[in-house]
């Protein structure tokens, strides 16, 4: 079996897959000064308890945007199930496609793993959308080839930044706001945080949307991902996929690239 591990700024998400399935996921606060004896503790109670044997994890690939946790990562794949873990980015494990801008080596390796799933799994122009701590928008033509995209400050960063700054404003949660959920005339405080907060967020993606297409060319397809894409989904018409373990799938494609090479 294959052990996916994939570090974000807020979270990281450890996926068992046998061939392309995911058997199990589990979810842990990103912080790089965990150990990897913390690690060990917290995911082999959970992989025993849903019946996995570490011994059956062959493999072991790792993605990650926070340079610091890497270590213990692989500390963690070396001492508890005795295996040098697959990186994504470094050798052996290639991209594989042209990243067609001005830094190459800057593209972040959630959103190259992204644009390798992405094109193997949807034709054509693509264009992802991946919620996470920010908001990255990437455009991926026919060939696979990456060209650049957008990135814009998370929904939940937009909202902590707002109430930090503005003493009298309330922590609300992210959601439509309630009622007439189409409304976008509030008429008390918390009503019109949620409706600046989660339709202007809308809005906001939708005229990027708009304008990448335009520029593009092409029609493109929109596949979005990360944990706030299902609900946005239900609010706007903008996405034609819907796609949860895109990044996950990502590192199980790359995986499977560096055992049949």
């Amino acid at each position: 079996m294959l052990l996916a591990v994939d570090v974000g700024n807020t979270n990281i998400v450890f996926a068992l897959f046998e061939g392309r399935e995911i058997k199990s996921r589990w979810r842990v606060a990103t912080d790089p000064r965990r150990t990897a004896d913390e690690y060990a503790v917290w995911l082999l109670q959970l992989m025993q308890l849903q019946g996995f044997d570490a011994k059956a994890v062959t493999r072991i690939i790792i993605s990650t945007v926070v340079p610091r946790a890497l270590h213990n990562l692989e500390v963690l794949a070396q001492k508890y199930f005795g295996l040098d873990p697959l990186i994504a980015g470094q050798s052996p494990v290639v991209w594989g496609f042209e990243a067609d801008v001005d830094e190459p080596r800057s593209l972040g390796a959630d959103r190259a793993v992204n644009t390798v799933a992405a094109h193997a799994k949807y034709s054509g122009d693509l264009i992802v959308v991946d919620f996470g701590t920010a908001t990255t928008f990437d455009v991926v033509d026919f060939n696979g080839a990456y060209k650049g995209g957008i990135i814009a400050p998370g929904i939940n960063l937009s909202l902590d930044a707002l109430v930090t700054a503005a003493a009298k404003l309330p922590r609300i949660a992210i959601a439509p706001p309630r009622g007439n959920d189409r409304s976008v005339i509030g008429r008390n405080t918390e009503d019109q945080m949620q409706i600046g907060v989660f339709w202007g967020y809308v809005a906001m993606m939708e005229g990027l949307i708009a304008r990448l297409r335009s520029e593009i060319g092409r029609p493109a397809k929109v596949v979005a991902t990360g944990g706030l894409a299902v609900l946005f989904d239900e609010h706007t018409e903008i996405f034609d996929h819907v796609d949860t373990d895109l990044t996950l799938d990502g590192l199980a494609i790359l995986a499977e690239r560096v055992s049949n090479s």
